[in-house]
């Protein structure tokens, strides 16, 4: 098993270095930084703009330059944006910031979803399976921006019933708020709960669908129907060999998911004033910024490479033929 892993591992750090380079390359090749600069009122000299190009390696070429990218990263150095800012200095704060919103919305959708496609499909055809395809059709159907912008209303509305503005819809927390640790958790939970419900509603409308139709599968198998002529009841022999069974595909569905959902969540960013990764990588290319779109690449490859290789640890424990 630890050999399986670590050959697995390999295969995504080749992964994650080839999206790199690929991202990079297709960044260098077609962005202009330095038509962006002259496009300033005034133009800066054109001492500044040979600097500029000197400092972003632009006379080198693309494998070159990543290259040369490459090295820096593995200093800590990711390079400079074209406003010549340290692309490092702002990474922290963007990561923390995705991580934040992004990884307790798809928890709770994961494991909601998951329980809600369980639930459905052994009770197909009944009242509640019907209401959970209704919801799950009535969710995905709804464009983020369209679910994100329809939630502030009741959000609004309990903040009129209780006579506060305890539910906050637009930035990450109070400005200059001054507070203990456990005060400025209570006040960023306030500006969390919003944008998490407009990303676990997607999540578990998306993930219920799958473990619906997964979980379907497994209760007409032979080795359910085995299990239970051995003398297990319906409901032990569903949890512990249909369920386990039905997981299995949905360890792969969520390690390629939610690394996309970082840059697919753009728009939950842009409507709640959360400025992450998804929100940086629109400023990388609307700048023109190889730099930034390449480390928002790499941050994109390293959660799925670090997802992938969570899922393949759970696909070897949920199935004993791959530690064999």
């Amino acid at each position: 098993m630890i050999g399986f892993l670590l050959r697995r591992l390999a295969n995504y750090v080749v992964l994650c270095l080839a999206a790199t380079f690929l991202a990079f390359a297709l960044a260098s090749a077609t962005f202009d930084p330095i038509a962006i600069l002259q496009q300033r009122n005034p133009p800066p000299p054109a001492a500044v703009l040979d600097a500029k190009r000197a400092d972003l390696h632009l006379d080198q070429p693309v494998p070159q330059r990543f290259l040369t990218w490459v090295g820096g990263v593995a200093h800590g150095d990711f390079g400079r944006t074209v406003t010549d800012r340290s692309v490092v200095e702002e990474l922290p704060r963007r990561v923390g910031v995705s991580l934040r919103l992004f990884l307790i919305g798809v928890v709770l959708g994961v494991g909601f979803g998951v329980l809600l496609g369980v639930i459905s499909a052994i009770r197909q055809y009944r009242l509640s399976d019907y209401l959970a395809t209704l919801f799950s059709f009535v969710i995905l159907s709804t464009p983020v921006f369209v679910l994100g912008t329809l939630l502030k209303q009741p959000a609004q509305g309990f903040n009129d019933l209780i006579g506060t503005n305890y539910l906050q819809t637009l930035g990450e927390q109070t400005p200059g708020f001054q507070g203990s640790w456990f005060a400025s958790l209570g006040d960023r939970l306030r500006y969390l709960i919003v944008p998490t419900a407009t990303i676990a509603l997607g999540q578990i409308a998306y993930y219920s669908r799958y473990q619906r139709s997964a979980m379907l599968d497994v209760l007409g198998s032979d080795f359910l129907r085995t299990a239970q002529a051995k003398g297990l009841t319906r409901r032990r022999a569903l949890f512990k060999h249909g369920l386990r069974t039905a997981l299995i595909p949905m360890a792969t569905l969520f390690a390629f998911g939610f690394g996309l959902l970082i840059t697919g969540g753009t728009f939950t960013e842009r409507i709640f004033g959360w400025y992450g990764m998804g929100d940086w990588l629109i400023t990388g290319v609307v700048s023109q910024d190889a730099n930034i779109v390449a480390t928002v690449t790499l941050f994109i490859a390293v959660l799925v490479l670090v997802s992938g290789w969570l899922s393949d640890v759970l696909y070897a424990v949920l199935d004993p033929r791959v530690r064999v």
